[in-house]
C-alpha cells in the first residue's frame, strides 16, 4: 500500500514537473511483469493438480461407471430376475402356509388367486384382444344379433318360470315377494316421467342382475359361504379401531359409549379407502364394475360409473368422481346418481352399521346388490329423452388421488372423514331429539281421545305394514320391519340400524319386542 502510494507520488511529480523518470518506469513494468509470472506458475501448478486430483477419481470411479452403465442397458432383465425371485419367495412362503394350516392361510390363498385371476386377465387383454374382436365380427350382423337377443330373452323367461315352478312348490308363499316386485314395477312405471320413452332392457337387465346375484349369494353355498367369510374379515379388520381410539378416548369410553365405540370406524375406514384411492385399487375396481353395468344395461358411463362408485364410496363423494362431467349431464343421468346414493350404503358408514351388530355380509351383499336396481328404477321414473354425450363404451377415466405419497393419502383420508363424524353425530343428535318431540306430541294428542301409546312407531306399523309384506316379510314381523322403515325414510338411516341392532339382540336373547305396548307373535 505504502509502496504503491509511493510509486504514485513519484509519478505524479514526475509528471507535474514535466519530467519524465525513465528508471522509475522500467522498475514499475518489471515488477508487474514478475508479478504476472507468479500468477502464471501459480494457475499452472493448481491446473496440473486439479488435472492430476480428477483423473486420480475417474480411475477409482470407473468400475462403478461400467457397473452402472451395465445395468442400464440390460435394468429391464435384472427387473425380471429380481421380480421372479420375489415371485418364487413368495409361491414358497404361500405353499408353506397352506401345507401347516391351510384353514389359518385361507384368507391368503384367496386373495393370491384374485391377483392372480386379475393378472391372467390383463395379460389376455393385451396379447389377445385383437383376436377375440376379429372373432365376434360376424356379431354385428344385426339380424343375427337381434335372432341372439330374442332366443336369450326367451331363455331367461323360461328359466325364471322353471325357477319359480320348482323352487316355490314346497313354499308357494315366496310368490308373494315376485308379486310385490311386479307391483313395484307398475307403481313406478305409473309415476313414470316419460311412458313411452321408458328403455325396457334397462330395467329388466338391472332387475335380473340383481336376481341372479342374489340367487349366488343366498341360495348357493359356495356364494354364501364366500360373502360370510368375507363379512367376518371386514369385522376383523374393523376391530383394530378399538387400538387407536383405546389410546386416544380409554377403555372405558370406548367399551360403553356409542360416540367412543361406532364413530371412530368412520374415521379409520375413511383413511383405508384414501389410501386404497391413492394406489388405485378403488378405481380400478369402480371402473370394471361401471364397464360390466354399463354394456348390460345400456346406460351411459358418467352416471353408471357414479352408481358404481357409491359402492365403495358415500353419495356426496360419488359425484366428485364424475366432477368434470357433471355440467354436461343430463336431467335423468343426474338422477340416476341421485337414486345410486340414495341405494346404497357408503363404505365409510358401512362399518359403523357393522359396529351395531349387523351382519357385515348381508349390507355389502345388499348394497351391490343395490347398484344394478338403482339403474334400472332410476330408469324407469325418468327415462332418457336428451341426447347424452357420455355413450362411449371406453367409459370414463378416474385420475390417481393428487397426494403426494401413501401417509399423506392417510392423513387427508383421516382428516376427511372428521367432517362426516361431526354431520353423523350432530344428524343423531337433532333427529333422535326430534322424534322424541313427535312421539311426545303425538302421544299427547292420543291421549286426549283415549288412544293410549300412539307414536310415529306405530304409525309406520300400520301404514308401511302392506309395503314391507308384499316385500316377502312374514306378517307377523311386517309391524317391526314397517316401523324400521318408517323410521329409515322419513327420519335417518342411522336411528333405522341402531332399533334394528336393538331388535337384533332382543330376538338372539329371548325377550320378546313390544310394538305399541303388546308383544309380537313369534
Amino acid at each position: 500500500m505504502a509502496k504503491s502510494e509511493g510509486r504514485k507520488s513519484a509519478s505524479q511529480d514526475t509528471s507535474e514537473n514535466g519530467m519524465e523518470n525513465p528508471g522509475l518506469e522500467l522498475m514499475e513494468v518489471g515488477n508487474l511483469e514478475q508479478g504476472k509470472t507468479l500468477e502464471e506458475v501459480t494457475q499452472g501448478h493448481s491446473l496440473k493438480d486439479g488435472l492430476g486430483h480428477s483423473s486420480l477419481w475417474r480411475r477409482i470411479l470407473q468400475p462403478f461407471t461400467k457397473a452402472r452403465s451395465f445395468y442400464q442397458r440390460h435394468a429391464g432383465l435384472f427387473k425380471k430376475i429380481l421380480l421372479g425371485l420375489l415371485c418364487l419367495a413368495y409361491a414358497a412362503y404361500l405353499l408353506a402356509a397352506c401345507i401347516l394350516n391351510f384353514r389359518r392361510a385361507q384368507a391368503l390363498f384367496v386373495i393370491t388367486c384374485l391377483v392372480i385371476f386379475i393378472l391372467a386377465c390383463h395379460f389376455l387383454k393385451k396379447f389377445f384382444a385383437k383376436k377375440s374382436i376379429r372373432c365376434l365380427k360376424p356379431l354385428k350382423n344385426t339380424r343375427l344379433r337381434l335372432w341372439l337377443k330374442r332366443v336369450f330373452m326367451g331363455a331367461a323367461v323360461v328359466g325364471l318360470i322353471l325357477w319359480l315352478a320348482l323352487d316355490t312348490a314346497q313354499r308357494p308363499e315366496q310368490l308373494i315377494s315376485f308379486a310385490g316386485i311386479c307391483m313395484f314395477i307398475l307403481i313406478l312405471f305409473a309415476c313414470s316421467k316419460h311412458h313411452s320413452a321408458v328403455s325396457w332392457r334397462t330395467v329388466f337387465w338391472g332387475l335380473g342382475l340383481q336376481f341372479v346375484f342374489g340367487i349366488l349369494v343366498i341360495r348357493t353355498e359356495p356364494g354364501f359361504n364366500a360373502f360370510q367369510w368375507l363379512g367376518d374379515q371386514i369385522q376383523i379388520f374393523l376391530a383394530y379401531t378399538v387400538e387407536g381410539s383405546s389410546f386416544v378416548f380409554g377403555d372405558t369410553l370406548v367399551q360403553s359409549v356409542f360416540a367412543f365405540q361406532s364413530l371412530p370406524i368412520i374415521i379409520f375406514f375413511g383413511c383405508v379407502m384414501s389410501i386404497l384411492y391413492y394406489l388405485g385399487l378403488v378405481q380400478w375396481v369402480i371402473q370394471k364394475i361401471a364397464w360390466f353395468l354399463q354394456i348390460t344395461m345400456g346406460t351411459t358411463a358418467a352416471e353408471t360409473l357414479a352408481v358404481a362408485g357409491n359402492i365403495f364410496v358415500g353419495m356426496t363423494e360419488a359425484p366428485l368422481l364424475i366432477r368434470p362431467y357433471l355440467a354436461d349431464m343430463t336431467l335423468s343421468e343426474i338422477h340416476a346418481v341421485m337414486t345410486g346414493g340414495f341405494a346404497t350404503i357408503a363404505g365409510t358408514v358401512l362399518g359403523a352399521f357393522i359396529s351395531f351388530g349387523i351382519d357385515a355380509s348381508s349390507l355389502i351383499s345388499a348394497s351391490v346388490m343395490a347398484a344394478p336396481c338403482a339403474l334400472a328404477l332410476s330408469k324407469l321414473v325418468y327415462p332418457e329423452v336428451e341426447e347424452s354425450k357420455f355413450k362411449s363404451k371406453e367409459g370414463v377415466k378416474l385420475p390417481r388421488g393428487e397426494e403426494r405419497n401413501i401417509l399423506e393419502a392417510a392423513s387427508n383420508g383421516a382428516t376427511d372423514a372428521i367432517g362426516l363424524v361431526a354431520n353423523v353425530a350432530a344428524n343423531l343428535i337433532a333427529f333422535l331429539a326430534v322424534l322424541a318431540f313427535i312421539n311426545s306430541t303425538l302421544s299427547w294428542l292420543g291421549e286426549m281421545v283415549d288412544i293410549h301409546g300412539l307414536t310415529f312407531q306405530v304409525i309406520c306399523s300400520y301404514v308401511l305394514r302392506p309395503m314391507v309384506f308384499m316385500m316377502g316379510v312374514q306378517w307377523a314381523d311386517c309391524p317391526l320391519v314397517a316401523e324400521i322403515v318408517g323410521v329409515k325414510f322419513f327420519i335417518n338411516e342411522f336411528v333405522a340400524y341402531q332399533r334394528l341392532s336393538q331388535y337384533k339382540n332382543k330376538r338372539l336373547s329371548g325377550v320378546e319386542e313390544c310394538i305399541h305396548g303388546s308383544p309380537t307373535e313369534e
